[in-house]
C-alpha cells in the first residue's frame, strides 16, 4: 500500500472515531466551576508540532453562566514573565457536556466535548477545530491539582491514541509559575 493511502486511511480512521466521542452521561456544568490546571496537551497540529518543547502548564477558569453557557479563560506564564491569556464562551447544545464555540484570534469553529470528568480531580476534555473546512483534534487534560496519577496520565495517553493522536504528539506539560491575576 502506498504511503498516501496509508497516512489517508489513518486520517479517516481518526475523524471517524473524534465524531463518535460523547461527552460523559452524567454532566454536572457546575461541577466545572473553577481553577484547573492543563496538564496534558495532544494534537496532530502543526502549529502544536512546532512549539511543543517550548509550552509549559497553564491554569483555565472555567465559569457557568445562566443560560447553561461556560466562560472559559485560560493563562499560562511565558519565558518572558509575560502571560498569554485566552477567552473563549463555549455556548451550550442540545447534549449536556457538548459545547460549540468560535476562535476569533485563530478563525476556527470549535466542538468541544467534556469526555471524563471528576470533578474535584480531572478533566478529560476533546474538541475538533475546524479552520477552512479542515478538521484537527485536540485532547486537553486537566486536574485541580498540577499533578495527576500515573494512572490519569496513562489514561489520557490511551484515549488521544484512540482518537487519532500519533504517540509523538502527546504532551504532559512541565509545571510553571502561575500568571498573575488579571
Amino acid at each position: 500500500m502506498s504511503p498516501l493511502l496509508t497516512v489517508l486511511g489513518t486520517m479517516l480512521c481518526s475523524l471517524t472515531l473524534s465524531s463518535e466521542v460523547m461527552p460523559q452521561t452524567d454532566f454536572n456544568l457546575q461541577g466545572m466551576a473553577g481553577k484547573w490546571y492543563l496538564i496534558g496537551f495532544a494534537t496532530n497540529a502543526q502549529w502544536f508540532i512546532n512549539r511543543k518543547a517550548s509550552m509549559k502548564m497553564g491554569t483555565a477558569m472555567f465559569t457557568p453562566t445562566a443560560d447553561g453557557d461556560l466562560d472559559m479563560s485560560y493563562a499560562s506564564l511565558s519565558s518572558d514573565g509575560s502571560c498569554w491569556r485566552l477567552n473563549s464562551m463555549a455556548k451550550k447544545t442540545d447534549v449536556p457536556g457538548k459545547f460549540t464555540y468560535t476562535s476569533e484570534r485563530w478563525e476556527n469553529e470549535n466542538e468541544m466535548r467534556m469526555v471524563d470528568v471528576k470533578y474535584d480531580e480531572y478533566a478529560l476534555i476533546h474538541t475538533i477545530k475546524t479552520k477552512r473546512g479542515d478538521p484537527t483534534v485536540v485532547n486537553k487534560l486537566y486536574g485541580r491539582g498540577a499533578e495527576l496519577s500515573a494512572d490519569l496520565l496513562e489514561k489520557f495517553r490511551q484515549f488521544s491514541l484512540d482518537t487519532g493522536i500519533l504517540p509523538e504528539n502527546i504532551a504532559f506539560l512541565p509545571k510553571n509559575a502561575e500568571c498573575p491575576a488579571a
